[in-house]
């Protein structure tokens, strides 16, 4: 074989197929019961959107992992690494900010990154993203986090659990920075190569260093929550009250932050049990500021992406199946040139009914049984000469082997009726 997908995309096979259904199932119906919308937005973008959007100082540009290039017109798009920043375009361009807030979107479609493929992880994948916009009370925090949370329950997820952290605003936040700046410019020299990167860009970034030589230092560090304003440290309190109400564990992490410029205030990541070293499933948080940014009107903003391939293996791990996709459960088998005349006809009648079916492309009747079987049929119509003379069809149940004789007229209300 001369090809291969490229490196980093993988192939969706159908085997497969019955965890994408069952998950879009169950974001289509959540997302319904909290009132949020669909909204699809183009795969790919102006890079500015992103490089001012996403900010300079993200890992995403940093580390040059956008696909970008140059169309035929001289136009510089990138295939969207993120959903959040098209969103919010989408807002400015159609004028949403006239419908009534708290304006409630959802968008599911694939992301482009050129990182290092890992577990869960591909450079072409798969995300469910919500956003909630328009309004500043923590409420909305939590309705956006009860969403993830109700996905992941429904779905078979175990110990779920939040973890939480504020990292302010951009009136307070700024001190911090400059604190985390003035702690680690004399360390500069035992930071690897990534971490002084970010120390030049975006300490904040420092906090969740992958470098096991990181938590050293970072055990002295500043901490968020001795910078936070009376403006976040009342949000971050509110918030927490509303998780209590709600009996929702969480943990305190004031060292979580997100890989992307735009959030300020309440960020968080949902974790589950069993599910290996990568125990977050999700993360998000609020963006106060981004839509302005942009060149839209001041409006707060709240959301979270969920990779859907990384749901898919972490359900494996926890030993979660996926309902069976349904299948056709009538196989229309034939005895002769006339009979399979009038057996195509069955086929197209069943269809339009709404009774799935199938016609083998074997003239031995033993073949087209077999085949039956392997289809995973329940039931078998037969025509031959004498059914086409009385125009009937025998119908045989293929887990029992019984067969009983049905007028032809009758045979969808017969179906019916016995569960197909």
């Amino acid at each position: 074989m001369p090809y291969a997908a490229p490196t980093g995309a993988k192939d969706i096979l159908p085997e497969e197929w019955p965890f994408w259904r069952h998950i879009e199932q169950n974001i289509q119906r959540i997302t319904a019961l909290y009132g949020f919308e669909p909204l699809g937005v183009p795969i790919f973008e102006s890079t500015a959107l992103f490089t001012r959007g996403v900010g300079e100082g993200s890992d995403l540009v940093v580390q040059k992992e956008m696909y970008s290039f140059q169309d035929k017109s001289g136009d510089e798009l990138t295939l969207r690494p993120e959903f959040t920043a098209g969103i919010m375009r989408a807002y400015v361009e159609n004028g949403m900010h006239t419908r009534p807030a708290p304006l409630r979107l959802y968008a599911i479609g694939p992301i482009f990154r050129q990182e290092k493929p890992q577990a869960g992880r591909y450079r072409i994948h798969h995300q469910f993203n919500v956003e909630a916009l328009g309004e500043e009370d923590p409420v909305i925090d939590v309705e956006v986090m009860s969403i993830a949370w109700d996905l992941y329950d429904a779905l078979g997820f175990k110990g779920l659990s939040f973890m939480i952290n504020s990292t302010g605003c951009r009136e307070c936040r700024p001190a911090f920075v400059q604190a985390l700046r003035d702690y680690f410019a004399p360390l500069a020299e035992q930071l690897g190569e990534t971490d002084r990167t970010r120390l030049a860009r975006n300490p904040l970034r420092l906090l969740d260093s992958k470098d096991p030589a990181m938590e050293r230092l970072l055990a002295s560090a500043p901490v968020i929550h001795d910078f936070l304003c009376e403006s976040c440290r009342t949000h971050f309190a509110t918030l927490r009250q509303y998780l209590d109400l709600l009996g929702r564990p969480y943990t305190i992490n004031p060292r979580l932050v997100r890989g992307l410029d735009y959030y300020v205030k309440t960020v968080f990541e949902v974790w589950a049990q069993d599910i290996g070293a990568q125990a977050a499933v999700c993360g998000g948080g609020r963006y106060d500021g981004l839509i302005e940014a942009l060149g839209g009107p001041a409006v707060p903003g709240v959301g979270f992406g969920s990779g859907i391939e990384r749901i898919i293996l972490a359900l494996k791990a926890q030993g979660v199946q996926a309902p069976a996709l349904p299948l056709p459960l009538v196989m229309l088998v034939y005895r002769g040139p006339a009979a399979k005349v009038e057996a195509i006809r069955l086929l197209q009648t069943l269809r339009q009914a709404g009774i799935g079916a199938l016609l083998p492309y074997r003239d031995s009747l033993k073949a087209q049984l077999k085949q039956a079987d392997r289809a995973r049929a329940r039931f078998a119509l037969i025509l031959g000469d004498d059914e086409l003379a009385a125009a009937s069809v025998t119908v045989r149940d293929l887990t029992s082997s019984q067969q009983v004789s049905v007028p032809r007229s009758e045979v969808i209300a017969w179906l019916r009726a016995h569960g197909v």
